[in-house]
């Protein structure tokens, strides 16, 4: 079969899986929303490649780039074929190449936890894969989803077949493509889809197996509410993150869905919520912030689905936020290039403090002010914020104002 090439692309066991964590300087630049497979998508990316780079992003999370049911790329089938509603292979291949040149890594984004069928099997559901590279029959299915595989070692994605991760045979398939869209096809990080779905342990393995340059892992479940008040505290909630990571290995980051949660409530007039009882930042970021990957919204939570949205009027205090603060800050491709030049402008300036200051995943937070409408710490020693209608500026003739928007300010010394 062509997709064994062997001479392609770099030597990925060369692959230092965790130096990229331990530097703690990336900033993620979610490349896609949920309509981008309308767009023709690699050809629009190409085109914005240096401004990426030029904005100092390290790496482009990208929507999924193998043959999918559904536009989106969220229905996977044949696994070895990227042509998709995103752009043909040899599109998807320009993109990478000159991401390459820019020296933006490529996010990948495995969506490994379900696949559809080609055949029907077990049952009369499509629960096999004749036909197609990766040809498993029904036992590759978890017993749960319609297969004769064994129980699935997590949650359920409802109506498509779940993939049997505790078969041996599907672990060593799966690593063998996961190696390839690494080694031939040129993508550096994966963006694990549905973490839920099945045990870390299994995420483990296919790191040490593809070794990605970084890996973050989508374990998106309810915050806790008292009916549709979100609760102060959210320990339990960021407890469930961190316990995953832990059984990764420590070796895959994860989306922070405990700060997005919280942030979106504080800015309305409630920042009181983003200091946790110890004093310290009150999500994943404030327990473990090399492993947390902040956001503000993604392709769910906002664009056209807006299951979970982060208030419109809020979101640069909300980049203002985790573009300075500890953890690892993720900007959304909506906010930085369709909510028009100057929120686009603003997040850039953001990053250019976070760089020129080298505030990283891991560097010291005092939290000086949590009132109802005023936020304000001291990050690294080297840079202080603000943001809320309350007045505050930092103590010292040191400090000088480096940017300042909708009820936000920064400053460093």
């Amino acid at each position: 079969m062509g997709y064994q090439s062997k001479n392609e692309g770099e030597n990925i066991d060369q692959t230092d899986i965790g130096a990229t964590m331990r530097d703690g300087r990336e900033v993620l630049l979610q490349a896609f929303n949920w309509e981008s497979h309308k767009y023709n998508w690699w050809r629009n990316l190409e085109s914005k490649v240096p401004d990426i780079a030029i904005s100092g992003f390290t790496s482009a999370w990208l929507p999924p780039a193998t043959q999918s049911f559904a536009s989106e790329g969220y229905l996977p089938q044949n696994v070895y074929s990227l042509n998709s509603a995103y752009g043909s292979e040899h599109l998807l291949k320009a993109l990478l190449q000159k991401m390459k040149q820019h020296k933006v890594r490529a996010m990948a984004d495995i969506v490994i936890n379900h696949r559809v069928g080609t055949t029907r099997g077990h049952g009369g559901m499509y629960n096999r894969y004749d036909g197609i590279p990766l040809a498993w029959d029904e036992h590759a299915v978890t017993s749960c989803t319609g297969g004769l595989g064994n129980r699935s070692t997590g949650d359920n994605f409802h109506g498509v077949p779940n993939i049997d991760h505790t078969q041996p045979f599907v672990r060593k398939d799966l690593i063998g493509w996961l190696r390839w869209l690494r080694s031939t096809i040129g993508f550096q990080d994966f963006r694990f889809d549905f973490v839920r779905g099945y045990a870390p342990k299994y995420i483990k393995e296919y790191i040490e197996g593809a070794k990605p340059v970084f890996s973050v892992g989508e374990y998106w479940d309810s915050c806790n509410y008292d009916g549709s008040y979100l609760t102060y505290n959210q320990d339990s909630h960021r407890q469930r993150i961190i316990n995953w990571i832990d059984g990764t290995g420590q070796l895959s980051t994860a989306f922070d869905f405990t700060t997005k949660g919280i942030l979106q409530e504080a800015v309305k007039g409630e920042y009181w919520r983003l200091r946790d009882a110890q004093g310290k930042p009150p999500g994943v970021m404030g327990w473990w912030p090399s492993r947390a990957v902040t956001f503000i919204d993604n392709h769910d939570t906002g664009s056209t689905q807006a299951h979970w949205p982060f208030p419109g009027h809020h979101i640069m205090e909300g980049y203002a936020y985790i573009l300075t603060h500890p953890g690892i800050p993720t900007v959304f491709y909506d906010h930085f290039y369709d909510w028009g030049n100057s929120i686009h402008d603003q997040i850039v300036k953001l990053i250019q403090i976070r760089k020129q200051q080298d505030i990283t995943s891991r560097s010291s937070i005092r939290i000086l002010e949590a009132q109802p409408n005023l936020y304000s710490a001291i990050i690294g020693e080297k840079v202080s914020m603000k943001m809320g209608d309350g007045s505050w500026c930092p103590a010292g003739r040191e400090w000088k104002l480096a940017a300042c928007g909708h009820r936000y300010a920064v400053w460093h010394k």
